[in-house]
């Protein structure tokens, strides 16, 4: 079966998943961390990506961002392995790629999972145990997003904003809503659906969603076709006892096979 291609909706939120290969190391020091940073930001830019969320671990990236184009995160990502993965080889001494195979994306519902989906992000080097406070990990948005630290190069994306009526507001309820981790089913849901690539999001999104893209939205029902009735697939619905019997006479092989000589 054909691999579906990847599902990217122009103007809509998407969770962006990228792992170093073999889960191996995509930065090794904060040399790698900061140029890999700054690779994002210019890539991003030119690419029309607005990123809302973000975290960079040792190993892997995580963002949340709303493409301009459909091809814009492919360009992106394009930009960051033309730019950063030859720096990273010539540094540490390899040579190949970084990446494992494609990256993973795929659209969510921003008004149920902004929050989730961000915060989810921020609280990775916590669920690593890289830190034991989700506010000591320096190379995320969760500084920005809880004002400790502003990144002018974020999109702060409208379901932030809903969050309060001044920035004191938006950080504090940010940082409340951050002191709960998010459930281990949300972050299996949230985890397995940008793998696969079908969108998460409530039946009345996923239907406006259709309307913007041919890919299919969700999995193809498994297993065989349902089989028809016996008579169904008969020519006029006939079975085998109503069927005319066919004499030896009109039998054509039959007449052949006695018309031979003995």
């Amino acid at each position: 079966m054909a691999r579906l291609p990847r599902l990217v909706v122009r103007g809509h939120l998407h969770h962006l998943i990228a792992r170093g290969h073999n889960d191996q190391p995509i930065a090794i020091d904060d040399t790698d961390f900061q140029t890999f940073m700054s690779t994002l930001r210019e890539s991003a830019q030119q690419a029309g990506v607005a990123i809302h969320a973000y975290v960079l671990l040792p190993n892997r990236l995580q963002l949340l961002v709303t493409p301009s184009e459909t091809e814009s995160l492919g360009k992106m990502m394009q930009a960051i392995g033309r730019h950063y993965v030859p720096y990273f080889n010539a540094r540490h001494r390899r040579s190949g790629g970084l990446w494992e195979g494609r990256f993973r994306a795929t659209v969510v519902e921003s008004d149920a999972y902004f929050i989730p989906c961000a915060q989810l992000i921020e609280q990775q080097p916590l669920r690593e145990r890289l830190v034991d406070d989700v506010s000591a990990y320096p190379w995320s948005s969760h500084a920005h997003h809880s004002g400790r630290r502003r990144e002018a190069w974020i999109t702060d994306h409208p379901a932030y904003w809903a969050l309060g009526n001044t920035p004191f507001d938006r950080e504090a309820a940010y940082q409340r809503l951050s002191d709960t981790p998010v459930s281990a089913a949300l972050v299996a849901e949230i985890e397995s659906a940008t793998h696969k690539s079908w969108p998460l999001g409530s039946d009345t999104f996923l239907r406006s969603l259709g309307k913007l893209t041919p890919r299919r939205l969700e999995p193809a029902k498994r297993g065989r076709p349902r089989k028809h009735p016996s008579g169904a697939t008969r020519a006029q619905g006939q079975s085998k006892a109503d069927a005319p019997a066919v004499s030896e006479g009109s039998n054509p092989a039959v007449a052949r096979r006695r018309s031979r000589p003995r």
